[in-house]
C-alpha cells in the first residue's frame, strides 16, 4: 500500500511537534501512536498546506560559534574545559577511594574531572567505592583514602590509559588483569600514612611528591602510551563545542524527564543521591544522608554531567566480590544534566576502547563540558532507579 508523500509529510510532522512539546514538559513520551487523535481525512485536508510550506525556502541552523580558548590552554580530553597546555599529552591517574562511612571526610574528590561509582562487593549492602579520574594530578594536595581495586577498575582506568593507583585487592581476581601488558601501569600501596587516628587500613592517601616518586621508581611514562584507545588523546565524550550548552528539552527526545534529584537506591549502603544545584546549575553528590563535602577546601562535590549506566556483573566468589560486565553493547542508561534527563545506549566493545554513548535518535550523544559523575547500576536493581 501506498501512501501519497504530502500525507506522510504532515504525519511525520505532528509525530515530532508531539514529541518536542513532550520533552519540553519534562514528561515521558505516553506508549502507543503519537498519531492518535488525527484520521485520514483530517490530514489529507491539509496537506495542500504542507504542499506549500515545503516549497517554502527552509531556514538554516545558526551556526555553532565555539568560545576562544585562552593562549596557552587547551580544552581537556576529560572535562572539554581549558587546562594548561603543558598537560596536554600527561597520562591522567585513576585513584581508588575508599567510600565507607569509617574512611570519611573524603579529599580531594572534589577536584576530580570524571568520578565512578560501582558496588564494590555484593556484601556489606552492596557497599560502593570511587575510582577518581585526575588529569592535572601534580596539582594534588592530598586524595583518599585510598582502597584496594577489582577488575573492573583495571578494565575502565584503561579505556583512559590512566595509571591506576590503589592498595592491593583480591590477588586472585585482579593479578589476570594486572598482567595484562595493558594494565602493568599501576602504583599498589606506595602512598603516604596520614596519622588521623583511624585503623591503618584508613589513613593512606596521596600527598605532593609521592606521584612523581612512584613514577620516578617504576619507570613508566607518565605521556600517553602505545596503550592509549583510539581518540583516548583528543576528548573521551562528545563534548559540545567550547562556549555551547546541551539543553536536553531542545534536542527533541521522545523521553526527556524533570531530573532535580537522582536517588541510586541500588547503592543501599551509601545512599547515593544526586540534587541539582540550579544556581550552579550542577548536580551535588550526596552519600549517607549529607551532602559530600571535600576535608581539603570544604568544597561539594558536583557535576555538570551524570551517566547512568545499566550492567550486568558475575560473582566472583562466596566474598562477593564481583566483575560487572562493562565490556557489553547496546545497553541502557540514562544522561542528565541541566536538570532533565533523557535515556542512552552505552556499548564498549573491548578492554582497550573507549565506551560510547548514543542517543535516541542513534547519534553520539552530545556532552555538556564540565565535570562528570559516572555509576554502574546493577542490571537486577536497575528497575530501583529513581529520577524526579
Amino acid at each position: 500500500m501506498k501512501f501519497n508523500k504530502r500525507i506522510m509529510s504532515v504525519l511525520l510532522a505532528s509525530m515530532m511537534l508531539t514529541t518536542a512539546i513532550g520533552c519540553g514538559k519534562g514528561e515521558e513520551a505516553k506508549d502507543g501512536d503519537s498519531s492518535e487523535g488525527l484520521s485520514w481525512e483530517s490530514i489529507e485536508d491539509s496537506s495542500d498546506q504542507a504542499s506549500s510550506e515545503e516549497e517554502q525556502p527552509q531556514e538554516e541552523e545558526p551556526e555553532v560559534v565555539a568560545a576562544e580558548v585562552p593562549d596557552g590552554m587547551y580544552l581537556s580530553e576529560l572535562t572539554g574545559e581549558p587546562i594548561s597546555e603543558d598537560l596536554k599529552d600527561q597520562r591522567p591517574i585513576a585513584v581508588m577511594v575508599d567510600n565507607e562511612s569509617l574512611a570519611l571526610p573524603h579529599y580531594g574528590i572534589s577536584e576530580a574531572d570524571v568520578v565512578y561509582e560501582m558496588m564494590n562487593s555484593t556484601k556489606n549492602n552492596r557497599i560502593t567505592r570511587l575510582m577518581c579520574l585526575v588529569k592535572d594530578w601534580g596539582a594534588i594536595q592530598q586524595m583518599g583514602s585510598i582502597r584496594s581495586t577489582r577488575p573492573t577498575n583495571i578494565i575502565l582506568a584503561a579505556e583512559w590509559n590512566a595509571v591506576l593507583c590503589h592498595d592491593g585487592g583480591p590477588a586472585v581476581h585482579i593479578n589476570p588483569y594486572l598482567a595484562k601488558e595493558w594494565g602493568t601501569n599501576h602504583f599498589s600501596g606506595t602512598f603516604s600514612r596520614v596519622d588521623n587516628g583511624k585503623s591503618r587500613e584508613y589513613t593512606e592517601y596521596i600527598l605532593p611528591g609521592d606521584l612523581e616518586s612512584n613514577f620516578s621508581s617504576s619507570g613508566f611514562s607518565t605521556t600517553y602510551n602505545e596503550y592509549t584507545p583510539d581518540g583516548a588523546k583528543d576528548k573521551h565524550f562528545n563534548f559540545t563545542t567550547w562556549g555551547n550548552e546541551v539543553k536536553l528539552e531542545d534536542k527533541g527526545y521522545a523521553k526527556c524527564l524533570n531530573a532535580s534529584t537522582i536517588d541510586i537506591a541500588s547503592f543501599a549502603h551509601n545512599s547515593s543521591k544526586l540534587v541539582y544545584n540550579e544556581e550552579t546549575q550542577e548536580y551535588e553528590y550526596y552519600e549517607y544522608g549529607s551532602k559530600h563535602t571535600d576535608a581539603e577546601d570544604s568544597k561539594v562535590a558536583s557535576f555538570k554531567n551524570v551517566i547512568l549506566q545499566k550492567c550486568t556483573f558475575n560473582q566472583l566468589d562466596d566474598n562477593g566480590y564481583l566483575i560487572y560486565n562493562c565490556i557489553d553493547i547496546n545497553q541502557p542508561g540514562y544522561y542528565c544534566t541541566n536538570g532533565k534527563a533523557t535515556d542512552i545506549v552505552w556499548t564498549k566493545v573491548g578492554e582497550l576502547n573507549m565506551t560510547q554513548f548514543f542517543d535516541s535518535q542513534s547519534n553520539e550523544l552530545e556532552v555538556n563540558n564540565g565535570k562528570t559523575y559516572i555509576a554502574l547500576i546493577p542490571s537486577d536493581t536497575w528497575d530501583q532507579l529513581v529520577i524526579e
